[in-house]
């Protein structure tokens, strides 16, 4: 379990963070402990009433607000009561079991967590001091808990959630074959066993990530009619480098025979893991990246490799994603219209803040009625070049068909422009 706390000035941007995901529908409000009422009774204003009152007893005190996340792995089945349970043990063992809290279920992420608002204001008007909780009495909690409930120890958890692989370095892998097939053979091991890929492009771009590709080699080549397969390291230009290492002389066997029984066998298993990468996406979205490249910085840091697909004259045609963090591979046309490499485009070319999501169509303000069409479908050729430089051979081996599945223009809502008053 791993354990967050921060200290917010304001208990109102707490509680509003929780209650925009209980919105969406990505959270749902457990729990209110010593409120006078039960959570699902309480609106906004009366769940913030229920911490402004307490805090109103000490105005001196800056900060008065205590926002925990509690996040268990990915492997780890939690029921309700359970995570219920874990919180109330938590808040006991840190001081906070005669404060108002609320207990909030997140489930916008691969892995169960909660979050906890409270705040640091006693009925008497002092305040707990919360000057090193984080090291001293979180700490201590969170490794009881750990053993308490039998849970995934922190330090083995935020291992696992990182990649774990590490890319091979082309120049130093390219003097000798035994070299380059101990660094092939570490990356293709961990991604042909960890990820979910439904092709050999979905492969590659788990690879890439990594330095490395798996190259079936040209049609008309011997390689590629007796169903070969082959991987090489490439250098920073995207150019094949070192010697090509026979995929039947690697430990997992990664061959063509089998990727392909790892594609078929992965085709569930992805479905399960969509809604997830659809979050985050939505997530970074509706910060209103203001081009491609600020859209993938934004999703590199949750933890999501962007692969982007042009075509000689640099044109955007595909956007395949590698979920690190739930080890998964999905084209962008996989996920849903909205998330073509052609749709996220035209959707940035015009500003738009909206979430994609296809239940998404109705306008909340307005009583859920659907918007009236504001424009025409942009076509494919009017988006706009992401760069000049020609494909380079590893984007052929990446490349899979391409896209022209452009979401609908009326689909996608617009930002509503503010009415200027005259003073």
């Amino acid at each position: 379990m791993v354990a967050k706390i921060t200290t917010p000035k304001s208990i109102e941007a707490a509680l509003n963070y929780n209650e925009k995901k209980v919105q969406k529908e990505n959270a749902v409000c457990l729990q209110a402990v010593n409120y006078l009422n039960e959570a699902k009774t309480m609106n906004f204003y009366q769940k913030l009433n229920g911490f402004e009152v307490r805090n109103s007893l000490n105005e001196r005190a800056t900060t008065k607000t205590l926002h925990v996340s509690l996040n268990f792995d990915p492997s780890e089945k939690l029921s309700e009561n359970k995570l219920l349970q874990i919180a109330s043990d938590y808040m006991t063992k840190i001081g906070f079991e005669e404060q108002p809290y609320l207990i909030y279920k997140h489930e916008d992420a691969g892995h169960p967590h909660i979050h906890i608002v409270s705040t640091t204001i006693k009925t008497d008007g002092s305040r707990i001091n919360t000057h090193n909780i984080g090291r001293n009495q979180s700490e201590k909690a969170r490794k009881e808990i750990e053993k308490l409930y039998g849970l995934v120890r922190a330090e083995r958890q935020e291992q696992l959630v990182k990649p774990g692989i590490k890319p091979v370095d082309a120049e130093k892998a390219v003097y000798g074959k035994s070299e380059t097939k101990r660094s092939i053979s570490n990356v293709v091991g961990a991604v042909f066993s960890q990820y979910k890929f439904t092709s050999l492009p979905e492969f590659n771009a788990a690879l890439k990530q990594f330095n490395v590709v798996a190259d079936r080699g040209k049609e008309e080549g011997r390689i590629y009619k007796n169903r070969g397969l082959v991987y090489r390291i490439f250098d920073a230009n995207g150019y094949k480098v070192g010697v090509p290492i026979k995929a039947s002389s690697i430990g997992c066997k990664p061959i063509l025979d089998n990727l392909e029984k790892k594609f078929a066998a992965n085709e569930t298993v992805k479905e399960s893991l969509k809604p997830f990468v659809k979050i985050k996406l939505d997530d970074c979205l509706s910060q209103s990246p203001c081009s491609m490249k600020v859209l993938v910085e934004h999703l590199k840091q949750k933890n999501i490799y962007t692969l982007l697909r042009q075509n000689a004259e640099g044109r955007l045609y595909g956007i395949t994603f590698v979920d690190n963090q739930n080890k998964v591979v999905f084209n962008g046309s996989d996920l849903g219209k909205g998330y073509s490499a052609a749709a996220l485009q035209s959707r940035l070319a015009t500003g738009n803040d909206k979430s994609l999501n296809k239940d998404e169509t109705k306008d909340s303000s307005s009583g859920g009625s659907m918007q009236k069409e504001m424009g025409r479908q942009k076509h494919l050729e009017k988006t706009i070049p992401l760069s000049t430089k020609t494909e380079s051979p590893l984007d052929v081996l990446l490349s899979t068909k391409e896209q022209y599945d452009n979401t609908p223009y009326s689909l996608l809502k617009k930002k509503r422009k503010k009415k200027k008053h005259n003073l």
